[in-house]
């Protein structure tokens, strides 16, 4: 556990390069430490950790795929300790990173010891990528991957990412909704202007977003009106729909887990809108005076951030280009900033690697594991299976209320042990 709380005490926050490189020295120590032949390699953005226990004689490979930097932990007020001070109350580990990703990751470099340590000798050789800018849409990685295609060559891509169950049934993901990150800008006035003495006179650029969000997006039942939007989306098929049904769902803890217990579908429904529908998020939005009392005030700048889930096919080049032909035609003043993007994937259930890996959850877990086309979030997996033809899949060890991006990031402790018990039916039945 000490090296665990080691990592987390180190802040590494991508999005504002706070503590990234000090961290990338850490983990190699750590690696190292472990008889894991680790190196740095810098980039054009965050140092990536690779490391990796190699045996000729081995005719598999494993690529383990982890990301050592974090969200930024505001507001840090929420917290009830300090984001950055790991400590235990109540079975969990709280910090900012233990779920996110950092306890996950670390998971796997304690599967090895384990293994070593039992004296367990095992057939397949691992190699380690731990990227320091996942939670920043990983621009250095696709420049990486090119220039090392042949250390990275690997028979599967496997990541430990994201919460369980909210029944505490683990989870096989066999890839994962791909994302566009959007900023828009309205301008009014060069300067902040008095609502009464300007109103009517001076024009508030909140009114042009709200204008062109509503525009791109039904209220009524969230479907995307950006014309093309839904062209590539890959039809559900109805295997999709029978391999949904099949999966538990408990919506009454659904519900209490994300804090809406208002939920009200089938499992059915909330698989499919996860895994297989695209998505069209406000993540932020800024205007004017939002403190306490009142200050009239008509705001000179707005701001809007959004986020766009893509599902298989999608393509974020396509719809950046939709977008922009969209608002433009709404409102061309205006600023578009692509702040980030990554593809979606999709692995087929019938691969031999798969069935490896569900029998190895299945194993660590002594439970069946939901099996879902893809996970609703995003990690770049596209890249290996695009440059290096690496099938990639994504194996959640956070408990569901881990609150990953939020105050109070937590980790069960018990699902961090149980999270090396899985990577080591990982690589052992890979190995077979």
């Amino acid at each position: 556990m000490n090296l665990l709380f080691e990592l987390l005490r180190q802040p590494s926050i991508s999005a504002q390069q706070i503590g990234v490189d000090k961290c990338a020295q850490i983990l190699k120590r750590q690696l190292l430490d472990y008889d894991i032949k680790a190196t740095i390699y810098e980039t054009k953005g965050s140092p990536i950790v690779y490391g990796e226990i190699i045996n000729p004689k081995n005719t598999k490979t494993i690529l383990i795929y982890g990301h050592y930097d974090v969200q930024p932990p505001e507001p840090i007020e929420a917290w009830e300790t300090p984001p950055f001070e790991p400590s235990i109350r109540n079975g969990k580990i709280y910090a900012r990173g233990v779920g996110d990703n950092k306890g996950q990751m670390l998971a796997h470099v304690f599967a090895i010891k384990t293994l070593r340590d039992l004296q367990i000798d095992f057939s397949v050789n691992v190699k380690f990528l731990f990227d320091g800018e996942e939670e920043s849409s990983s621009h250095s990685l696709p420049e990486f991957i090119k220039e090392h295609q042949e250390l990275l060559v690997a028979d599967v891509l496997y990541n430990a990412d994201g919460p369980l169950d909210s029944t505490g049934r683990p989870i096989v993901y066999l890839g994962n909704r791909g994302m566009l990150y959007v900023e828009l800008t309205a301008i009014g006035a060069t300067q902040d202007n008095h609502s009464g003495n300007k109103g009517n006179i001076v024009p508030n650029p909140a009114w042009k977003l709200i204008n062109v969000l509503q525009s791109m997006r039904a209220g009524t039942d969230g479907e995307v009106l950006i014309e093309g939007f839904y062209d590539d989306v890959r039809p559900v098929t109805i295997e999709d729909i029978r391999h949904l049904q099949e999966q538990p769902f408990d919506l009454q803890e659904t519900g209490r887990v994300i804090g809406y217990e208002a939920l009200d579908m089938s499992g059915e429904e909330y698989y499919e809108k996860l895994t297989l529908t695209p998505t069209f998020n406000i993540s932020g939005l800024s205007s004017g005076y939002s403190g306490t009392g009142q200050k009239t005030v008509i705001p000179s700048e707005d701001k809007v951030k959004i986020d766009i889930r893509l599902v298989a096919d999608q393509d974020p080049d396509d719809i950046y280009r939709k977008l922009v032909a969209h608002i433009q035609q709404v409102d061309p003043s205006l600023d578009i900033v692509r702040v980030g993007a990554s593809k979606p994937t999709r692995t087929s259930m019938e691969l031999e690697s798969v069935r490896q890996i569900i029998s190895s959850v299945h194993d660590a877990h002594e439970l069946q594991p939901i099996v879902l086309p893809a996970i609703g979030a995003t990690f770049p997996g596209y890249l290996f299976q695009e440059l290096l033809g690496t099938l990639s899949l994504l194996i959640p060890y956070a408990n569901a209320d881990e609150d990953n991006h939020a105050p109070n990031e937590n980790m069960d402790v018990e699902l961090f042990f149980k999270g090396i018990e899985t990577t080591c039916h990982v690589i052992l039945n890979i190995g077979k």
